[in-house]
């Protein structure tokens, strides 16, 4: 039955029909609302992306490749690990924290060289202020090799040789301002000589050029563990509070004399401004992870201890660290002009 013309029902029927589409998309709106919601809060949805920000195939990789795998099993997605090695390992975080969405998608290792690099170059990026700290895991153990056939058998060799050729003994390092590389100018610091630094991107980079004869030792973390097992490198000293127990023959500098420790340690960040709650489901994950047996079996392998810290506590050392390492830096001549 066709309506009257002057009629309610006519006058909907002739009203334009945004009217019509207005209360569907209204009905549309509202229907859909608490899916929106549920899939906002359904974190992680899809892959996670890691940064690494070393080559692959080093200590640091190895270490990453192997956590991300059951970590993925807690957060029910996949870990993508991604190098991103420059800049003595603050690229790939640095990149991160001007470029990626705090989304949660997109973390990264946040090495010590973060807190060391903007006392003695400019970065545009604030090592505290543009980050989101989530998780502390673990530091390295560091150690300075040669070739098997170097004529370098002990430190006291290598640094004699130092003494007797100022600025003609060199050594690798993963970068300016990496642990590797300030140990060892604490290290000719105290024992007052002068050592050449060549930088390269990386273990793996700076493993090779070892071997080939392109450079005289390398200060780095236990990256250099296959060969010094394999035969083709010496260890010459390593830079914990005690020996350690995979190479307990080898001396540590401090009880050589030369009082360099350090462990660097790391975790996980991602960009300002994260969602508490994205950052908890990650840390709650990677928390598990850690104490997953597995990971204790990777700890071993690479001689590194566990260095657990919450979110919170992961930022207050970095906070402290940064005020700290201003102090070594400046001590070391290494600070900017």
């Amino acid at each position: 039955m066709t309506p009257k013309p002057d009629s309610p029902a006519a006058a909907f029927e002739t009203a334009p029909t945004t009217r019509r589409a207005w209360i569907a998309a209204t009905g549309a709106v509202l229907l859909g609302a608490p899916m929106a919601g549920a899939q906002a809060q359904a974190f992680p949805s899809r892959a996670i992306t890691l940064i690494v920000p070393w080559p692959p195939g080093g200590s640091t990789d190895r270490y990453f490749r192997a956590l991300a795998e059951i970590a993925s099993k807690h957060l029910n997605q996949t870990i993508v690990i991604e190098n991103k090695p420059g800049a003595g390992g603050t690229l790939g975080p640095g990149s991160m924290a001007l470029n990626a969405k705090p989304d949660g998608y997109t973390i990264a290792q946040y090495p010590l060289g973060m807190l060391r690099t903007p006392h003695m170059q400019k970065t545009q990026w604030h090592p505290l202020n543009d980050f989101t700290f989530i998780i502390g895991l673990t530091g390295y153990t560091f150690g300075l090799v040669v070739r098997a056939d170097s004529p370098f058998k002990t430190l006291k060799d290598y640094l004699e040789a130092a003494r007797k050729q100022p600025g003609k003994i060199d050594y690798g390092s993963t970068g300016i301002g990496t642990s590797p590389h300030l140990m060892l100018e604490e290290l000719s610091d105290a024992a007052k000589v002068e050592l050449n630094h060549l930088p390269y991107k990386g273990n793996a980079d700076l493993m090779q050029a070892l071997l080939g004869g392109h450079v005289m030792a390398a200060s780095d973390a236990s990256g250099w563990d296959k060969f010094v097992d394999g035969g083709q490198m010496r260890l010459l000293c390593t830079f914990g509070e005690e020996r350690t127990t995979s190479w307990p023959n080898v001396p540590t500098a401090k009880e050589l004399g030369y009082n360099v420790v350090g462990n660097s340690p790391f975790g996980l960040a991602g960009p300002k401004g994260m969602d508490p709650a994205v950052v908890k489901t990650l840390h709650d994950a990677f928390k598990k992870a850690l104490d997953d047996p597995k990971h204790q079996v990777i700890l071993k392998d690479l001689n590194q201890p566990l260095w657990y810290r919450s979110g919170e506590d992961y930022r207050k050392w970095a906070e402290a660290t940064f005020v700290k390492d201003k102090a070594l830096i400046q001590r070391l001549g290494l600070a900017a002009k």
